[in-house]
């Protein structure tokens, strides 16, 4: 195989050739392929509504990073970026109390992408800006493809470092989690692919369910599997754990066991859970039974209290 004729002509294509409109094509499709920016930007990246209303405005997209329970905001434009998209990030930022801010344009002005440069540089570690360059390439005649382009990031995630090196113990958590999710993909139950260096993983719930299923390790030798309810408020987290605790006789019945109803009047979130002694320092063999017993009480969880979430849902709405 030698010669130019063995080899294709690759070619980059005007994005508003494959999403004539931003707000009817675009936009639906990136809703459609969160996870595939997310992978761009290492994180598990989970929609949770479009069209998200900030006063008289309305985020493109509000997703969380599932893996380090962060609230992620998403504005995009398929022209060079303006004053204006730049306004709105920080509004929409400032309305969802947002860890991480992206801001995907098909041409980055330099001055907007020294802007979340110094932002970058001015938050700490708490927040983090992404500026994202949305290319489309095709080689020959082939079909186009999308390319996710980062032209602005913290510096600690350029560099692979976005905190000091984990501790032995946080890099064993990491370690297990990585199994599960291993195990659990397969089952169909997540598409989350990269644990954290944490005691704690948080599984989505489903789509408009906005709570989480998540496995941990907490304190006093103790191994969990919960309902973990943390929304945008207060108030609709202790609403929605009660609507759920006049449902305990039957739940419990199904599962077959006894859960700690923990309201948590004191706290935001309010976690309903199934607990067993444990810890990661426990030998393999235990650990191996804990990510077992984590396992099942995951997929059990899904099947028994996931129809009681729409049936709430559904009567809300």
């Amino acid at each position: 195989m030698n010669g130019d004729s063995d080899l294709g002509r690759i070619e980059r294509v005007e994005p508003r050739r494959v999403w004539p409109h931003e707000a009817a094509n675009f936009t639906p499709w990136l809703a459609d392929h969160i996870d595939e920016l997310g992978l761009a930007l290492g994180m598990d990246l989970e929609l949770q509504s479009t069209e998200a209303p900030v006063g008289p405005f309305s985020l493109d997209l509000l997703a969380r990073d599932i893996g380090a329970s962060r609230t992620v905001i998403v504005e995009n434009q398929l022209e060079q970026t303006d004053h204006e998209h730049l306004g709105k990030s920080l509004t929409y930022a400032g309305g969802f109390d947002a860890d991480v801010i992206i801001w995907i344009a098909s041409q980055f002005n330099d001055q907007h992408r020294q802007a979340l440069d110094w932002l970058n540089q001015r938050t700490g570690d708490d927040t983090e800006c992404f500026g994202v360059v949305i290319e489309v390439w095709k080689i020959d005649d082939g079909r186009p493809a999308p390319h996710f382009n980062i032209v602005a990031a913290p510096n600690e995630w350029r560099r692979d470092i976005r905190k000091a090196r984990p501790s032995e113990r946080n890099l064993r958590y990491k370690a297990f989690f990585q199994q599960l999710l291993d195990t659990l993909r397969e089952t169909g139950f997540t598409n989350a692919r990269k644990a954290q260096p944490q005691s704690w993983y948080l599984f989505s719930a489903g789509p408009g369910r906005r709570v989480g299923y998540s496995a941990c390790f907490g304190q006093g030798n103790v191994a969990r599997v919960e309902v973990y309810i943390n929304r945008e408020d207060r108030e609709s987290n202790k609403k929605l754990f009660d609507q759920l605790r006049e449902r305990r006789e039957a739940i419990e019945s199904d599962l077959a066991t006894s859960l700690s109803w923990q309201r948590l009047d004191r706290k935001k979130a309010s976690r309903i859970a199934m607990e067993r002694p444990g810890s990661i320092d426990e030998e393999p063999e235990t650990l191996d039974e804990i990510l077992a017993w984590m396992k099942a009480g995951l997929l059990t969880f899904d099947r028994v209290f996931g129809p009681r979430l729409d049936e709430i849902a559904a009567e809300s709405d």
